[in-house]
């Protein structure tokens, strides 16, 4: 069991450390007056710190190497 959590979080940290981010579209209302309404799509972007990446590549090296020991 810890063996796979670690090997989960070494491919959550690579992956991390690999794609900094994501965008994605969001509708969002600009006038909404009774029948007529206008919309506009914004992207919005998600970023995350890459020490973040590195927090969980180094917990999931030690967590694998603490599961080889008995």
């Amino acid at each position: 069991m810890n063996r796979t959590i670690g090997i989960v979080l070494i491919i959550l940290g690579i992956s991390m450390l690999v794609w900094t981010g994501f965008n994605y579209t969001k509708k969002e209302k600009i006038i909404d007056a009774g029948p007529i309404q206008i919309t506009a799509d914004r992207q919005e972007r998600v970023n995350w710190p890459p020490y973040l990446g590195i927090i969980l590549l180094a917990g999931g090296i030690i967590v694998l190497v603490k599961s080889k020991k008995p």
